[in-house]
């Protein structure tokens, strides 16, 4: 077993005093409108970031300002005086590198770096001794700073070409360069040796070495939070050895037995994706609670989960910390580890990384340590990646990258000590790529040589690296070679003892604890629940949803065409329209103390300009959320516009989600169907959490859905693929058949059908993923409106919505079941020709498709015990859309004899046809069939 120690330091930062400060800051605006100029890492060109002036609204939250003094004007004569030594320090800096001997098993030659050459500016030793002030921090004896070009270039050689590599003269900010250039001699001067103890992480060891230090660090430091996410590969070491899991637990599981009690409605998981949740301490007076996230077998995907989650935990943290000074950062760290191959290859790396600086998704800086083994299953780097390093594309947010070599455990943790002084004086993410091997293939019954027979030829010749070091510290006296026997026995007679305990050994639940613990775990779905809310109440919130102060500028468009209808709605008590419905959703919510975070592409406006949750000043680009003014001892609404990206903030979503019940999570995709690109979070994560690893997520994913002309790829939300994600059963004919699905998925046709689901989400004891195919065109189609009524007490969510245009049930020849804004385009056309149909069809809305509403249906089917025909309606192809859900399940409580038909679209491999003429016609046809024939 390994066990790190490491001597604790106190290290320069800085240099001179004098001169002029650099300010190190994420891109924060004051009042006014300006531009910021950012110096790029070259220094011959300038970056415009443009910002909203939105630092004041919730959620708003970026690392704390950082100075660092510039170089005196002594300094400075000196730099220019000696410039060709200026040269061959930045030499060594941007490319050194590249010289580095940081392959354990040495297969990668070091390389011949022409730019190291003194010669090559000019500096050849003549026994002169040159001033170093300003250009290299190294300490010397005697006031002046004075070495020779021998001396200088064997300084040069032990910092930047050993088995520690620095790259950072990518990074823009001239602050964070100059720290790095400073920081790194200390950190090379003072020497650290390790003990540590022996794990089954074969080839890289050192990985344990990282992560103990980096926890250490983390506690010393008042971080009382750390998240961790990381793949498969040397998770149960970390698991036993670091994070406290119960070796009795892991053998029970191994055993071919649940995780979980019995009588838990739980499916379970491998033991590659198990976690923990320990507290620990490294003699410090407060623990550090480290949470480690559950994985999916696809690589990299925990680690957009991992960030939300901790931000999540950080704003409770914030919210509920009575310290003033608390700064983003202070209390909780971001943790990720990576595989090499999958570090390059995973776009899910440059997505995460897309948000880490963002100012409602920042962490305050996450360390991220690349497991290096060299290869990808049977891949080599060389058919890998692209790139130099496979740490290359964290330069996409200017990382600092920290390349060491996993042979030496003293360099792996000075390599951590930087890593984290760095994160922790600069609150940006980090990078440290521990190049080690795998002394297995993929797994243990894996065969490596037969694609890599060199490599591994060096592997089995070789000793562990555990085995070695311990070799190292019997040499040095630091241990003998009976202790280390002793710890080795010790051990494994625990893990004896561990094994013979499993066989009795009951496992307990590990969920609704903590903020979850008012909570219950659902036997079966409740679809209806009084959520209605005084009308007083609703017409208060309303009109505070579009109130701003008499000095903010709104778009005059929006006085007039947003602002000025809303309050007429509301004072009517009619023609509530869905972004109005919705804002007494939030807005109740928030009364209620809950806090809702929406987030999405362009959510503030909304896609459709419908929503304007947030104001923006038309003088000052000030930012102002109307809701989070409505006074009391409300929530708080955080509006957060995202980057581009749909994998890595959804997979961010779901991580809030998790972290508290009291937070309703809402992801809107611009268009329904650009849910597309996280498909892995939807499968591995949000539909199938709950069932594997007990862990409830409330998470509200708003897919604008509607066929209206747009072309194939803005017209479907793919309804059918969550559908197919759904475990309700198909035969619904048994009274006794019980639903308690994974999540809920609704097509609602009225503004006060989302009022009540979004207030339904909060306000029952249990959370499940609600997945909502919201609408386009009836956000403001004035026949597709609410009344106050409907959403004062009393009132709930309708999983079914009656027929409203037959009359006379018994009258009724064919019953049309229908979802979504199809109904709107069927009582147009049933209207101008309600003379012919004469009350012969009714039509009967599906809200809810899951759980699927069986005994509301049961009951519309018996309404009209006259009807021939029971038709679903759909303008979606028949291979997508609600058919092949609805039509097993409605079939099955059909009177005997009836057979379910289908009205919609024909199938085809596109959602829909970009022919408008084409489309139209379709469209035709569809109303024709549905109400023609009788």
């Amino acid at each position: 077993m390994w066990k790190s120690f490491v001597n604790k330091h106190s290290y320069k930062l800085g240099s001179s005093a004098t001169g002029n400060v650099w300010r190190h800051k994420h891109p924060t605006l004051a009042p006014g409108y300006t531009s910021r100029i950012l110096p790029c890492a070259s220094g011959s060109a300038a970056l415009f970031k443009r910002c909203y002036h939105e630092d004041v609204v919730y959620g708003y939250r970026v690392p704390k300002e950082v100075e660092y003094s510039d170089y005196s004007p002594e300094q400075l004569a000196n730099r220019q005086k000696q410039a060709a030594l200026v040269c061959l320090v930045n030499a060594y800096r941007s490319s050194g590198h590249r010289a580095t001997d940081l392959d354990p098993l040495g297969l990668q030659k070091r390389e011949h770096v022409p730019e190291l050459d003194p010669a090559r500016y000019g500096l050849e030793e003549t026994g002169e001794k040159l001033s170093i002030d300003g250009i290299l921090e190294v300490p010397v004896s005697g006031s002046a700073k004075e070495l020779s070009i021998t001396e200088i270039n064997k300084t040069l050689e032990e910092i930047y070409c050993g088995r520690v590599a620095f790259e950072f003269e990518h990074i823009p900010e001239i602050a964070e360069r100059r720290w790095f250039a400073d920081y790194t001699f200390d950190n090379f001067m003072q020497k650290k040796f390790g003990q540590v103890k022996r794990y089954g992480l074969e080839g890289a060891e050192s990985a344990i070495v990282a992560l103990d230090e980096l926890l250490s660090l983390c506690n010393h430091s008042g971080i009382t939070e750390a998240v961790l996410g990381m793949p498969h590969r040397g998770r149960l070491n970390i698991l036993i050895d670091l994070l406290k899991y119960s070796p009795r637990a892991l053998f029970h599981k191994l055993q071919g037995n649940a995780e979980f009690p019995q009588d838990l409605p739980a499916s379970g998981d491998v033991i590659s994706h198990i976690a923990s949740s320990p507290k620990l301490n490294y003699g410090c007076k407060d623990d550090i609670h480290v949470t480690m996230l559950h994985n999916p077998s696809h690589l990299e995907a925990v680690n957009p989960v991992v960030a939300g989650y901790g931000r999540a935990k950080q704003m409770y943290l914030y919210d509920n910390n009575t310290d003033p000074g608390c700064a983003l950062g202070d209390r909780l760290i971001g943790i990720q580890i990576h595989g090499d191959a999958a570090f390059t290859g995973q776009g899910v790396i440059m997505e995460t990384l897309g948000l880490s600086n963002l100012p409602h998704f920042s962490l305050g800086g996450t360390v991220h340590i690349i497991i290096n083994n060299q290869i990808g299953y049977t891949t080599p780097a060389t058919n890998a990646r692209s790139t130099l390093y496979t740490s290359d594309i964290a330069k996409l947010v200017n990382a600092p990258v920290i390349h060491v070599n996993g042979d030496y455990p003293e360099e792996v943790a000075k390599a951590v000590s930087i890593a984290f002084e760095y994160r922790k004086r600069f609150r940006k993410d980090v990078i440290i790529d521990l190049i080690t091997f795998r002394r297995w293939g993929h797994n243990e019954l894996d065969e490596p040589s037969f694609t890599q027979p060199q490599m591994y030829k060096i592997i089995r010749a070789r000793e562990s690296v555990p085995k070695v070091y311990e070799r190292k510290m019997e040499e040095e006296g630091i241990v003998s070679k009976r202790d280390a026997q002793t710890v080795r026995s010790e051990f494994a007679n625990h893990l004896e003892e561990e094994l013979s305990a499993s066989k009795e050994y009951q496992p307990e639940a590990d969920h609704l604890k903590g903020k979850w613990s008012g909570l219950i775990m659902p036997r079966e779905a409740v679809t209806s629940l009084d959520t209605g809310v005084d009308i007083s109440t609703l017409q208060h919130v309303g009109e505070k949803s579009v109130a701003v102060e008499s000095t903010f500028s709104v778009h005059p468009r929006l006085s007039k065409h947003h602002i000025q209808p809303r309050l007429k709605k509301l004072s009517e008590g009619t023609s509530i329209d869905w972004a109005t419905a919705e804002a007494l959703a939030l807005g109740t919510l928030l009364m209620d103390g809950y806090n809702i975070r929406l987030c999405g592409q362009d959510v503030g406006r909304g896609t459709f300009s419908q929503r304007h949750a947030m104001f923006v000043c038309q003088e000052t680009e000030n930012v102002f959320v109307p809701l989070n003014s409505i006074g009391g001892s409300q929530g708080k609404l955080e509006v957060a516009n995202s980057n581009l990206s749909e994998l890595a903030v959804l997979g961010f979503e779901y991580g809030v989600s998790i972290q508290s019940p009291q937070v309703l999570p809402i992801w809107e995709a611009q268009f329904g169907d650009f849910h597309n690109t996280a498909q892995v979070i939807i499968d591995t994560y949000i539909s199938s959490g709950e069932t594997k690893w007990l862990r409830q997520s409330g998470l509200v994913m708003l897919l604008p859905h509607g066929y209206d002309g747009a072309g194939p790829e803005h017209s479907s939300s793919r309804i059918e693929r969550f559908l197919q994600l759904c475990n309700t059963p198909m035969d619904m004919s048994d009274p006794s058949a019980v639903q308690n699905p994974n999540m809920h998925v609704v097509i609602p046709t009225t503004p006060a059908q989302i009022f009540h689901l979004l207030r339904r989400q909060m306000r029952r004891n249990f959370r499940k993923p609600l997945v909502v195919a919201g609408p386009k065109t009836l956000l403001r189609l004035s026949a597709a409106t609410s009344t106050l009524q409907e959403m004062a007490p009393g009132t709930s969510f309708l999983p079914v919505i009656s027929d409203t245009m037959a009359g006379d049930a018994a009258k009724v020849k064919r019953v049309l079941f229908v979802s979504g804004k199809l109904y709107y385009d069927l009582i147009k056309a049933y209207a101008a020709d309600s003379a012919r149909i004469d009350g012969q069809i009714a039509i009967v809305r599906v809200e809810e498709i899951c759980p699927f509403p069986r005994q509301e249906l049961i009951e519309e089917v018996a309404r009209f015990a006259s009807a021939t025909e029971f038709v679903w309606c759909q303008e979606e192809t028949m291979n997508a859309g609600a058919y092949s859900f609805v039509q097993p399940r409605l079939q099955s409580i059909l009177p005997d004899g009836h057979k379910l038909g289908y009205v919609g679209r024909e199938p085809l491999a596109a959602p829909v046809t970009g022919v408008s003429r084409v489309y139209k016609a379709e469209q035709a046809q569809i109303i024709s069939d549905a109400l023609i024939g009788l």
